[in-house]
C-alpha cells in the first residue's frame, strides 16, 4: 500500500505559530522598553534644555556611568557588538542587566549633554529582553540566534517607528553582503508587533515632510550617485574616527571611568567655545530645520566631531540618530550644488549615511520610504547602496562580519555558525 505524504506546508504550520507566539512576546518586551525609554528621554532632553548649565557636570555624569560599568557591567560592555557576537556565535545568555544599564546610562547621557542616540539602547534592550526567553521556551542554539535577530528588529523598529526597516535590519546587520532568510518571518513578526505596542503606549514618532520629489531621470539619478559618494565617504569617516578614538583613549586612559570623564570634559569645552549647543543630544529640531530650510554647510561636520568625542570616550546611547544628522544636514548643503530640493535631499542623506556606517543599504532604503514617503523610494536606494559601496568594508559594528565583499570577483572567508 502506499504511503501518503504530506505536502510540506503541512510541516509550516507549526513553525508559523511558534514565532508568531515567541517573536509577539519578545516585541511586546522590545516595544514596552523603548516606550518607557523614549519617554524618559523626551523627558531629560526638556529638562537639560531648560537648564544649560548641567552641560558643567557631564564629566561627572560620564565618570559616574563609567565607574557603574566598570564595577556591574563588564558582562555587557560590548553592547550592540555582544548581541551580534552571540548571533555569530552562541555561548551563554545576554545578562539581564543590559536592560538597565544602557537605559540608566543613555538617560544619564542626555540629561547631561553628551552627543548620542537611541538606536543602541533600543537594540540592546530588545536583544537582551528576548534573550530571557530563551530558557521559557527551551530554545536550542540556531533558534535562539533567531530569537535575538528577531529582538534587535524590535528594538529598532520600535524605537524609529518603522517597522519594515527594523525587521530587516536584523537580517542585514550581521554580515555585510549576506543575510539570513531563515529568520525572516520571526523578524517581521517582531518588528510590526513592536512598533504597534509602542504606539498603543501613546508614542508619537518624529515627522519629516520632504515636499517634493523630483522625477526619476538621468540627471537626478547621476546627482545623487554623487552624493551618495559623498554620503558613503562621511558615513566610513564616522566609524573610523569613532573607532580610532575608542582605541587611542583605551590606550592612554586605563581606568574604565577616567574615559568617559575625559570625554565630558572635552565636549563641555567645545560646547562653550564653539556655542556648539545644538550639536548635542539627538538634535531632533536641527533635523526638522534640515527639511524646512537651509541650514550652515558646516552643521554636519559639527555634530559629527561633537558624537565621536561622546561614543569615542564611552557615553552610551547609540549612533544611528547622530547620524540622521550628519546626513541630514549634508545633504541640506549638497541639494543647491547639485541642483535638488534640499528637502529631498536631506531625506535621502538621512537614510544614506546610516547606510553606510551600518552597511545595510536594504533596510535603510525602506526606512526611507516608511518615514517620507513611497515615492522618494527609487532615489533613495540609489543614495543608499552608493553610499554602502563607498563606505568601504568597515562599519559602526565591531561584529559585523563580511560575508560577500562589496564589489570585486574575491569572497571574504566567513567563519561557519556553528
Amino acid at each position: 500500500m502506499r504511503r501518503f505524504n504530506r505536502p510540506e506546508q503541512f510541516e509550516l504550520l507549526p513553525y508559523i505559530g511558534k514565532w508568531l507566539v515567541i517573536a509577539s512576546v519578545a516585541a511586546f518586551l522590545a516595544g514596552t522598553a523603548s516606550a518607557f525609554f523614549l519617554v524618559s528621554l523626551d523627558q531629560a532632553t526638556a529638562w537639560r534644555e531648560a537648564h544649560r548649565w548641567i552641560i558643567w557636570l557631564l564629566p561627572v555624569a560620564g565618570f559616574s556611568v563609567g565607574w557603574v560599568y566598570h564595577f556591574f557591567g563588564k558582562t555587557v560592555d560590548g553592547g550592540n557588538n555582544l548581541i551580534i557576537d552571540e548571533i555569530h556565535d552562541p555561548r551563554k545568555i545576554v545578562p539581564l542587566r543590559m536592560v538597565p544599564l544602557v537605559l540608566g546610562g543613555t538617560i544619564v547621557s542626555h540629561l547631561f549633554g553628551a552627543s548620542v542616540g537611541r538606536e543602541g539602547t533600543a537594540v540592546q534592550m530588545g536583544g537582551a529582553l528576548a534573550d530571557q526567553l530563551t530558557h521559557v521556551f527551551r530554545l536550542k542554539h540556531e533558534d535562539r540566534r533567531i530569537l535575538l535577530m528577531a529582538g534587535i528588529s524590535a528594538g529598532f523598529a520600535s524605537v524609529f517607528g518603522t517597522p519594515l526597516a527594523g525587521a530587516v535590519f536584523g537580517l542585514e546587520v550581521l554580515a555585510i553582503g549576506r543575510m539570513r532568510y531563515d529568520a525572516l518571518f520571526p523578524c517581521i513578526v517582531a518588528g510590526i508587533v513592536a512598533d504597534q505596542v509602542c504606539l498603543a503606549w501613546g508614542i508619537h514618532h518624529t515627522h519629516y515632510v520632504t515636499g517634493e520629489i523630483v522625477p526619476t531621470g538621468l540627471w537626478s539619478v547621476m546627482a545623487v550617485v554623487a552624493a551618495g559618494i559623498v554620503f558613503g565617504l562621511v558615513g566610513m569617516l564616522f566609524a573610523t574616527a569613532t573607532h580610532r578614538l575608542s582605541a587611542l583613549v583605551r590606550r592612554f586612559i586605563t581606568y574604565a571611568p577616567l574615559r568617559p570623564a575625559a570625554g565630558g570634559i572635552a565636549v563641555a569645552t567645545a560646547v562653550w567655545a564653539l556655542d556648539g549647543y545644538h550639536y548635542i543630544g539627538l538634535g531632533i529640531p536641527d533635523i526638522v530645520r534640515s527639511f524646512q530650510e537651509p541650514m550652515q554647510p558646516w552643521d554636519f561636520l559639527g555634530k559629527l566631531v561633537f558624537t565621536v568625542l561622546s561614543l569615542g570616550t564611552g557615553f552610551k546611547g547609540g549612533e544611528v540618530t547622530p547620524l540622521f544628522y550628519i546626513g541630514a544636514t549634508l545633504g541640506n548643503a549638497l541639494a543647491p550644488l547639485l541642483h535638488l530640493p534640499f528637502p529631498m535631499l536631506a531625506g535621502i542623506g538621512f537614510v544614506a549615511v546610516f547606510s553606510g556606517a551600518a552597511n545595510t543599504p536594504i533596510a535603510t532604503t525602506l526606512m526611507a520610504m516608511e518615514l517620507f514617503g513611497t515615492e522618494i523610494g527609487p532615489l533613495a536606494a540609489i543614495g543608499c547602496i552608493t553610499a554602502y559601496l563607498f563606505s568601504g568594508h568597515t562599519g559602526i559594528y565591531r561584529a559585523q562580519r563580511v560575508g560577500h565583499r562589496k564589489h570585486g570577483k574575491h569572497r571574504s572567508a566567513v567563519p561557519e555558525e556553528s
